[in-house]
Formats: structure tokens, sequence, C-alpha cells
């Protein structure tokens, strides 16, 4: 899973990477485009369960899910013509599967503003504007190809229709997201293809000072307001403390938020927002040589979440042995689990839950 981290110039991306991912290797200067390659880190997704579980089964590691962040160069007015960098960027977002927009909700005179003044919506919704604009240009090119391909191709033709209608939708302000026919085969082909922008997931990152994580700023309740129209989520965050608490122990860390008026570090929220979001889920396999999590889609059935393991684990599958994760932590493991009653056996039709602590039988 990857989340594309979005913004302006200097609104606070970079701080922001260097923090949630516990690195610093992200350039974070006080100029705009810093951020010339696009900077990406593999993190580890935290869930307090793996450590219980550990706990129980004392393994030998214990390998958590992971989550890849990219942090873009930051886009300005004018980016899917080519201003400022370019719309090079906008490539690097089409590979995310996510995009957390941040943006800046905090005063401050020695922080240079690209606009010159902070005003979150207008920041919001250049960004957005270049997010269309890049996918009417996509789009536009692919019309092109598919007036030429529609003469000879019934296929063509419906694509090329879809396509026309889409980009009147565009062309009137109106995100990839909500466009009415998204459940055609038309627009999946189109979709699959392109990588439409403004059809991925957005939340926000209001990037506050120290006061502003305790009370919400005139600046976070507009930008909450904005985001309830637009049903989306934003979550508040210090990316200038969340940076300092680099060093700091899980314990360290959790005291200073909680006196700063936060319950939870940014990296938790944006974690916890974009698999809900993504419509993720984990399950955990539990041995000696390893306590692992795995991260799938809501809905998936055994065979299937077994194969995220090993292509053969769902090619061979015959059931699987599953316990809850509370059933596992009750009865103290998988032998305390049987003897109680609570392990069951599940076959080819079985949805896996969030927790399930589970062990797959297949023939090789």
């Amino acid at each position: 899973m990857k989340v594309g981290i979005v913004g302006l110039p200097n609104v606070g991306k970079s701080t922001t990477f260097n923090a949630l991912t516990k690195t610093q290797n992200a350039e974070a200067q006080n100029y705009p485009f810093c951020t010339i390659e696009p900077n990406k880190a593999i993190v580890p997704v935290p869930d307090n369960r793996i450590e219980e579980l550990a706990k129980i089964v004392n393994p030998d590691r214990i390998q958590y899910s992971t989550i890849e962040f990219v942090d873009i160069a930051g886009l300005v007015k004018g980016a899917s013509k080519g201003e400022g960098l370019g719309n090079q960027f906008l490539a690097n977002i089409r590979e995310t599967d996510i995009i957390l927009h941040m943006v800046r909700c905090f005063e401050d005179p020695n922080v240079i503003h690209v606009e010159n003044s902070v005003d979150p919506i207008r920041d919001v919704e250049i960004i957005e504007q270049e997010l269309l604009y890049a996918d009417m240009q996509t789009l536009e090119k692919r019309i092109n190809r598919l007036q030429k391909q529609a003469k000879g191709s019934k296929e063509a033709k419906a694509q090329l229709e879809l396509a026309n209608e889409l980009m009147e939708w565009l062309a009137e302000g109106n995100p990839v997201r909500t466009f009415p026919k998204k459940d055609e085969e038309a627009f999946k082909v189109l979709e699959r293809e392109l990588n439409f922008l403004t059809n991925k997931e957005i939340f926000y990152g209001a990037n506050v000072d120290e006061e502003g994580l305790a009370v919400d700023n005139e600046y976070v309740i507009a930008l909450k307001e904005y985001a309830k129209k637009h049903n989306r989520e934003v979550i508040k965050l210090c990316a200038k403390l969340e940076e300092e608490m680099v060093d700091m122990s899980d314990e360290e860390r959790h005291e200073f938020l909680e006196s700063l008026g936060a319950k939870e570090s940014g990296l938790d929220q944006i974690i916890r927002k974009a698999y809900e979001k993504l419509d993720l889920i984990s399950y955990f396999t539990a041995g000696k040589i390893e306590v692992r999590s795995w991260t799938i889609k809501k809905g998936t059935k055994a065979p299937q979440a077994a194969g995220v393991i090993h292509t053969d684990f769902e090619k061979g599958f015959i059931r699987a042995e599953v316990i809850s994760y509370e059933d596992f932590v009750k009865y103290g493991g998988e032998q305390g689990a049987k003897e109680a009653g609570a392990m069951r056996l599940e076959g080819k039709d079985y949805v896996v839950q969030d927790g399930d602590v589970m062990h797959f039988r297949f023939n090789v």
C-alpha cells in the first residue's frame, strides 16, 4: 500500500515524511522545491495485537505489515502545464493508492508560503485543480487514440463515448470519483489504464503549531468544514513536533502527546485512516518461528488470504484453522483455544475477519 504525500511547497510535507518514517532522508528546508526526487520509505504498521501475540508465542521474530510513504515534491499553480518542477511529479502520484494532502494551518513569518499568505481552502483547491487538469490532459490523449480506433472497433467506440462523457464531467470541475458511470466496464478499462488522479481517495493532514494541537484554530475549522462538504476527513498533527519525537520511546511519545492534548501520533492516525479508506484489515499467523501480520482487503475469502503468504497456499487450499485474536489471548494460545473449542475449521467460502489468527492446510 502506498500513501502519497502531496501539497504546496513549504506546507510541511517533507517534515511530516521525516516524522512518519522516523528517518531524516527527506531534506526539509525553508524554500520551495527542496524535494527533487520523490522520497520513498517502507515502514512497519504499528499494531499492539502483534506484541500481545508475541508474549504468548515467544517467537524468534516479529514481522509487521508495512506501508510505503512517498514524499512528492511540492506542486504549484500551473504544475499540470509544467510550472514549478512540472507535471513529472503528477506521474509519481499515479503510483500511489491513496493521497495524504498536507495543508498548512499555522502562522509563522519565518516560514515562506508560496502564495504569500495562509489560506487552507485556497491551497487545497490549487492542488486539486492541478490534479483535475492532469486527468483532463491524460484523458484527451486517450480520446485522440480512441477516435482513430473507433472506426473499426465496437469496443473502442463504446470507450470513446464514455470518455467523451467523462471529459464533459471533468470540464465542469467535477472529479473522476463522482462520475456517475463508474460501474460501467468501459470506465473500468479507462481507470485501469490511466489511473486517474481525481479518482483516488484523499484525506487531509492539517499541519498545526503546538497550540493548534489542543484546540482547533480558525484554519483547521475551515479545513474541516470544507472536508465535510466533500465527504473527506482531516487528521491534525504538528509535523515539527512529530519530527522531534523521532528518538523518543513509545511510552515517552505517548506521554508527550497527552501533555499536548493529543491522543495518538500522526503516524498512527494516518495509517489507521489510510486502512479505513482502503477497506484494509489484518490477519495474523503465530508460530515459534514468527508472529506476523498480513494485510488484506475487507471481504477477502480464506484461499485468497492464504495466497498473500504464497500463491501455492491459494492453489492447494484445503481449509483454514481459525482462532479470533480475542480468543487466542483469552485462552493463552493455540492449544488453550483448541481445548476451549475456540478453534474453527473454515473452508473456501470463509470471509476472513480482522484479527483472525490463522493456520492454512494445503496440498503441495
